[in-house]
């Protein structure tokens, strides 16, 4: 589903209203107009000016926009409408209280590629607000409760940024537990299952005692994280697509 099949945005209107319209053919911004069945004309103003807005922040590649009227369980609608600004992200550390613990890695995919910033070379701040320059929308597991608070507390920047956590997101299609479990719920495979948060704790500290090979492991375990987060999401919102859409009035591509 792209935002232009979504008429949520607008004040006052809710999935009852909105399955409507596409039970009448009106699946997309442009098929409305005010002689829709059951809308009325408060609701049909409000529908346009949704519309006309929306269009300026598609034009302008303007992501904020719908991340401010939709509501916070319909995020995931952002995804198919700015893929290329959607930046995947997960950092590793050695603990989890930001006062006594610190980053290690960050590895950040967007667009089919992916880099990783690892602490002692270049894992910095300016580093890392070059690494979000070009995100419009991000995506992590469990980011808003860990990832960027701890990045923010950690390194004095600002990643107010629309955002797509996927561990409330898979919840609502009632998968539960850590990333790796869904992963293999879904049937996604790793190349390093074995490895877990605890060990790369441990293959840090064996970076800092020089043990060859550490590193590079655990730079692979967080770039494997990062980039499954791809097909985790992709999947997740095919089948809320598939949930949320009648099933006698498909949406156009």
């Amino acid at each position: 589903m792209r935002v232009e099949n979504s008429f949520l945005g607008a004040e006052g209107i809710g999935e009852t209203i909105e399955r409507r319209l596409w039970k009448q053919g009106v699946t997309h911004w442009t098929e409305f107009d005010d002689s829709c069945e059951g809308v009325g004309p408060t609701r049909a103003e409000r529908i346009e000016a949704f519309i006309e807005e929306g269009e300026r922040a598609i034009d302008a590649d303007d992501v904020s926009y719908f991340d401010e009227v939709f509501p916070t369980g319909a995020r995931w609608r952002l995804y198919e409408s700015f893929r290329e600004q959607a930046c995947f992200f997960d950092i590793e550390t050695t603990g989890l209280d930001h006062h006594t613990s610190v980053v290690t890695t960050v590895s950040l995919h967007q667009d089919g590629q992916t880099r990783t910033l690892v602490r002692g070379d270049d894992l910095t701040a300016e580093e890392l607000a070059a690494a979000f320059a070009d995100a419009g929308l991000l995506v992590t597991f469990n980011g808003a409760r860990f990832d960027i608070p701890f990045l923010e507390q950690s390194f004095g920047i600002d990643l107010d940024f629309p955002h797509i956590d996927l561990m409330p997101t898979c919840r609502k299609l009632g998968l539960s537990g850590g990333l790796g479990e869904i992963e293999r719920t879904l049937g996604i495979e790793r190349d390093l299952p074995d490895v877990d948060g605890r060990e790369a704790v441990r293959l840090w500290h064996e970076h800092e005692r020089g043990v060859d090979g550490s590193l590079e492991r655990l730079i692979e375990y967080n770039r494997e994280d990062t980039e499954n987060m791809v097909p985790v999401l992709e999947r997740a919102v095919s089948e809320l697509d598939r949930q949320v859409v009648p099933d006698d009035c498909p949406l156009p591509e």
